[in-house]
């Protein structure tokens, strides 16, 4: 049994106004320091080993005062990256919300494929098979964090609990979150989803 906390990277200035995707260079803002902080304070005890992220740099600078609050390397895994949205890359809300393809990708995310981009099938299927390959790895009753993003950890989440790709939409990661699953080979399992900082501390 592996214990997984998947943390949403903290705020950053765009986000819920522009689908940033993969595009470098994009930074944690005041707001997401502080989660990032107040992550390393409630996961600081709870005996994690190993911890893994995304290479891009607002899910790694999320990941690194939990680092230095435990002496760990961050390790960069391509697995725990953005979906790649292809030419969506940057943009608005507003103008995703006018296109045709917008709506399949709410009402059937299983038929979705960005143009020029990943479609939600196989970054399921990338995430998935990236969290398998750590837990086995790290072996049985260890506690790994792995810092994401938003779309990525609903994915998977979606997975542990068998939920439809089709419904994933309905579970929720904010920025600074924590969600908690159990991986086992015989049954995995959520013990949270969407957690505040907050609830981790005793």
């Amino acid at each position: 049994m592996t214990t997984i906390y998947l943390v949403r990277h903290g705020e950053n200035d765009f986000t819920g106004k522009r689908l940033v995707g993969r595009t470098p260079g994009v930074h944690l803002n005041e707001k997401g320091i502080e989660q990032a902080e107040a992550v390393a304070k409630a996961l600081s005890t709870k005996n994690i080993k190993l911890i893994y992220t995304s290479p891009l740099e607002r899910a790694y600078e999320t990941a690194l005062p939990l680092s230095k609050a435990l002496n760990l390397p961050v390790q960069p895994n391509k697995g725990l990256e953005e979906v790649d949205f292809g030419d969506w890359q940057g943009y608005t809300v507003q103008k995703m919300r006018k296109l045709e393809l917008f709506k399949l990708a709410q009402i059937s995310p299983s038929r979705m494929q960005f143009p020029n981009g990943e479609s939600y099938a196989s970054a399921q299927e990338r995430v998935v098979d990236a969290l398998l390959k750590i837990a086995s790895a790290a072996g049985e009753k260890t506690a790994i964090a792995c810092f994401s993003h938003c779309d990525v950890i609903r994915l998977a989440v979606a997975w542990v609990i068998g939920m439809p790709l089709d419904a994933f939409h309905s579970l929720t990661a904010e920025t600074g979150s924590i969600s908690v699953v159990l991986l086992n080979q015989r049954r995995n399992m959520l013990l949270k989803l969407n957690g505040l900082p907050g609830d981790f501390q005793a």
